[in-house]
């Protein structure tokens, strides 16, 4: 082994960022030409796609890929309820892939409920949160500080299968 890493310490009730930190997101306008520049450039060579309707009536799509440990996302969305997704990118048409969050794995419901409640005693926004039955919750918490999201993912076991069904590269 290379580098000895700590265990991770999972306890957002202490801060925000003390959950299982796993995903790397960026937004783009031209999520083709965005996947094209992962593959050729920087080796990310397979994804995994979801996409569908925004409960706002809007559309997203976003491609996944693992790299070892580390899950890259890259996302587009319009329409109605898309703004929290591409509310980083400057307004025109010339192409944008820029940094939208971090993503962090939720356990269990007591992780879920601590993150909520520290967000909230930290004074940090939380411009979204998503239900999606028997998939996942999700959450957004502005960092303004840092200048991205951190956006939290608390799966079932449908959440955790589609997860593993992502392609390594």
């Amino acid at each position: 082994m290379l580098l000895r890493r700590p265990s991770p310490l999972v306890d957002p009730a202490s801060g925000v960022l003390r959950a299982d930190h796993f995903q790397i997101a960026y937004a783009t306008n031209n999520i083709d030409r965005a996947q094209a520049i992962l593959a050729d450039r920087y080796g990310i060579g397979a994804f995994r796609r979801l996409e569908g309707p925004l409960a706002a009536g809007g559309q997203i799509r976003v491609e996944l890929a693992w790299v070892g440990p580390v899950m890259y996302e890259l996302l587009t969305a319009s329409g109605p309820g898309s703004d929290i997704y591409m509310d980083r990118l400057a307004p025109g048409d010339a192409f944008q892939l820029r940094h939208h969050h971090l993503g962090y794995l939720i356990h269990d419901a007591a992780q879920w409920q601590a993150l909520l409640a520290r967000a909230q005693a930290d004074g940090l926004p939380v411009p979204h949160v998503s239900h999606n039955e028997g998939f996942m919750d999700s959450c957004f918490v502005d960092a303004p500080e840092l200048g991205h999201y951190l956006e939290y993912i608390f799966p079932t076991q449908a959440g955790i299968d589609f997860f593993a069904a992502v392609p390594a590269t």
